[in-house]
């Protein structure tokens, strides 16, 4: 099925943000369209993780506006729909005794509020999540003892466990190795391609993008260029 290019599901408009006196971003518009798998790219400090945090509500714009399915971001209540892996993500306290099924339960409580028990539905949505992502059989191992790519994978389910629309992942590979990466990025596609799944990556590694997205921002404070992978390959290589 192809990428809907009529239905916008992120619309960025004239965003600026500094921190302090020093400006990080400046001007950038586009749109996210729903199942696009969209990858940012761009020097360290270049504001990725900013904008990433800014699509997020986690800033506040100095100018601009943001608009999450059509709402702007101030007005937007439907958390749930958005997924988001965090850079840390696998830096929480992996001595602390949370068993892998414990850990995508947290996913849910977005939708149910903290202290409620699991329901039926939350099961099931557990179960699906994991299964999806391979994580079925492990899960009433205790989280520090899998392998770095395999809590990736539960972290993947925690995000799944709300049904989100949206999921931002932010450098998701830092410190795993290249046979965990390749099965990961595997995943993605899958999520992208079956589940329709509007996924946001954010990396320094453009030849990642380049070869996992369908669509590229490249963003040095300003947007430089936003456009399909495989016409940034063209560029890049026609004009050395």
């Amino acid at each position: 099925m192809p990428v809907d290019h009529t239905q916008n599901i992120i619309e960025v408009q004239n965003v600026t943000f500094s921190y302090i006196d020093e400006e990080v971003l400046k001007n950038i518009t586009f749109n996210i369209h729903r199942g696009d798998y969209l990858g940012i790219i761009g020097p360290n400090g270049g504001g990725k993780t900013t904008l990433l945090k800014i699509m997020l509500g986690l800033l506040k714009p100095d100018k601009g506006t943001i608009k999450i399915f059509g709402q702007e971001i101030k007005n937007f209540k439907d958390w749930y729909k958005i997924g988001y892996i965090p850079q840390k993500a696998i830096n929480f306290d992996l001595n602390f005794p949370i068993t892998v099924e414990e850990v995508v339960a947290m996913g849910r409580y977005g939708k149910r509020g903290l202290f409620k028990m699991a329901n039926a539905k939350d099961k099931e949505l557990i179960k699906k999540s994991l299964i999806q992502v391979g994580m079925w059989d492990y899960k009433d191992k205790i989280i520090g003892d899998l392998s770095g790519g395999q809590q990736q994978r539960v972290f993947i389910a925690r995000a799944l466990s709300s049904e989100p629309e949206i999921i931002f992942l932010d450098e998701p590979t830092t410190g795993v190795d290249q046979e965990t990466q390749k099965k990961f990025y595997a995943l993605l596609k899958t999520l992208n391609n079956d589940l329709r799944l509007t996924l946001i990556l954010v990396s320094h590694d453009s030849n990642i993008i380049i070869h996992e997205t369908t669509e590229v921002a490249c963003v040095n404070k300003t947007l430089i260029y936003e456009s399909c992978p495989k016409n940034i390959l063209k560029t890049t290589f026609h004009n050395h």
